[in-house]
C-alpha cells in the first residue's frame, strides 16, 4: 500500500505525517485533540490498514499538529500549518476529513484557502466553544496539571464513548493510565485552542460541498454543535448517528462508508 512515515520541516517547527494509498486524488485527514498526547509518528502501517478503504481511491495524508507550538496557538494558525505541509508535499487540492478539533481546523481551511479544498467532512466538531465542550476541556486540563492521569483517561473514555462501550472497555484505563506521555505541552496548548475556536459567523462563506456528522449522545461537543454548523453552511448535508457518542468515527459501523459515498459523488 506504499505506506510512509514522514517528518516535514516547516518554517518554525516539524510535523509528523503519514501517507498511504495509490489513488490519484488526495484526502487530508486531521485528527482531534488526542493527537496532542501522542502524534501519529511511526503509525503509517496501522493507519493504512485501518483506513484501507480510502486508499483505493485516494492518496491519503494524515497530518499531526506541529511538534513545537507557541503559547496561545489558534485553530486558524493550525490550518495555516496544514497548508504549509500541503505545499511541501505538492498537494494542490484535496478533500478533507476533520474529526473533532481536526474539524475546527478544517473549517478554517475551507474559509481561508477555499481553492485548496474540494470537499469537506466535519465530524463530531463545533464552530465555537459551547458550555459542554468548555467543561470537558477544563476538567481534562485540571486532571493533567494535577498529575491525575488515570482519572483523565477514565473521564476521557466516559466522555467520548457510549455507556455500553465504556462498560466493555473500562479495564483499559488501568493499563493506558499508567503509560503517561513524556510531555503534555502540545495537549495543553491544543486544548486551549479548542476553547478559543470560533468560526460560526463565517460558516455561510464556505462554498464547497460539506458533510457534517454527529453522534446523538456526544458528551464532548454535543449534537447541537453539528446541527448549527449544518444549518449555517449553505446546502450542507447532516448525518446524526443514534446511540453513539463523540467517537462516532469508531462506534458507527458505516461511518467511513458514508464519508466515502459523500466524497465520491460528482
Amino acid at each position: 500500500m506504499n505506506a510512509k512515515n514522514l517528518t516535514l520541516n516547516l518554517k518554525e517547527s516539524t510535523m509528523h505525517v503519514i501517507q498511504f494509498g495509490k489513488g490519484k486524488e488526495h484526502l487530508i485527514m486531521i485528527p482531534g485533540l488526542g493527537d496532542g498526547l501522542a502524534s501519529i509518528k511511526g503509525l503509517a502501517i496501522p493507519f493504512s490498514l485501518l483506513y484501507r478503504d480510502y486508499a483505493k481511491k485516494y492518496r491519503v495524508t494524515v497530518v499531526s499538529a506541529k511538534n513545537q507550538m507557541k503559547d496561545c496557538i489558534t485553530t486558524k494558525e493550525m490550518a495555516k500549518d496544514i497548508i504549509e505541509a500541503m505545499d511541501l508535499l505538492k498537494i494542490n487540492q484535496a478533500d478533507v476529513l476533520g474529526i473533532s478539533q481536526g474539524g475546527m481546523t478544517a473549517q478554517h481551511l475551507a474559509l481561508e484557502y477555499p481553492q485548496r479544498i474540494r470537499k469537506l467532512v466535519l465530524a463530531v466538531t463545533a464552530s465555537r466553544c459551547n458550555p459542554l465542550l468548555a467543561s470537558c476541556i477544563d476538567r481534562w486540563i485540571n486532571m493533567v496539571q494535577t498529575d491525575d492521569y488515570v482519572s483523565f483517561m477514565k473521564d476521557n473514555l466516559l466522555s467520548m464513548y457510549t455507556k455500553e462501550y465504556c462498560r466493555r472497555n473500562l479495564w483499559m484505563v488501568q493499563i493506558t493510565g499508567r503509560i503517561k506521555p513524556k510531555s503534555f505541552d502540545r495537549f495543553l496548548k491544543m486544548a486551549e485552542a479548542c476553547k478559543t475556536h470560533n468560526t460560526y459567523e463565517h460558516l455561510d462563506q464556505i462554498g464547497c460541498p460539506v458533510l457534517v456528522i454527529a453522534g446523538e449522545d456526544d458528551q464532548v461537543v454535543g449534537k447541537d454543535a453539528s446541527i448549527e454548523i449544518a444549518e449555517k453552511i449553505p446546502q450542507a448535508k447532516l448525518i446524526i448517528y443514534p446511540d453513539v457518542g463523540h467517537a462516532a468515527y469508531e462506534e458507527a459501523k458505516d461511518f467511513h462508508r458514508c464519508v466515502l459515498d459523500f466524497l465520491q459523488i460528482d
